[in-house]
């Protein structure tokens, strides 16, 4: 890539999400190793240890109140709500190598990458230092330390005053629509992320790589 061949588009900034975009992510991944019925792992995923729920230590509500709080509501589900404690990590099995990809073109063309992420602070500090593509970020902001989560607008605006960047500057990487939204409104570039082949032609189309 040429000195001057972003001439014709502002962003130098790419700010990625990290479950579903870099890494693949799922409590199932999880509690399919826990709960043998299809039935009942689909009953538990959608009332005991639930997205809303996890959301929650998403944005910074202690595990030591939420584990003994949905304790007493399933009590016989015990073990496997401490699971979501103690394993976590195992609800993260790996990149989505592509994408993986696609930020080392990046980082390689002197694209800046940033992250913006909703994860606990506790996960992540078990989690980062298994994930080296991060060593190509210049920064990464983690709901759960901050207590602020996508798509609440407060967190975008952490995320340009930290990262020192203008709107017009970045393009937004998240798979979820809403999060996505809240960015552009603030006037942030968005892509929600599908497929690694789709985000490659923005970027192209960008001229960021």
């Amino acid at each position: 890539m040429t000195g001057n061949s972003r001439t014709e588009s502002l962003i130098d900034t790419v700010i990625f999400d990290v479950g579903q975009v870099l890494y693949r992510w799922d409590l199932r991944y999880l509690y399919e190793k826990l709960i043998d019925d299809p039935e009942e792992l689909d009953w538990f995923l959608a009332h005991v240890v639930t997205p809303d729920w996890h959301f929650q230590h998403d944005a910074g509500r202690p595990l030591a109140e939420m584990v003994p709080e949905r304790i007493s509501e399933f009590p016989r589900y015990e073990k496997h709500i401490r699971a979501y404690a103690e394993r976590f990590i195992e609800s993260i099995p790996g990149p989505i190598d592509a994408t993986h990809d696609l930020a080392r073109r990046l980082a390689n063309s002197g694209v800046t990458l940033y992250g913006l992420t909703n994860f606990a602070a506790d996960f992540w500090q078990m989690f980062r230092p298994t994930a080296p593509i991060f060593n190509h970020f210049r920064d990464v902001l983690v709901s759960g330390e901050e207590k602020l989560a996508k798509p609440d607008p407060a967190i975008y605006h952490l995320a340009l005053e930290r990262f020192e960047v203008a709107p017009e500057q970045c393009l937004f990487v998240d798979d979820r629509p809403e999060n996505i939204a809240a960015g552009q409104a603030l006037g942030i570039r968005g892509h929600c992320f599908g497929d690694a082949k789709d985000l490659e032609r923005e970027l192209e189309s960008l001229q960021l790589i």
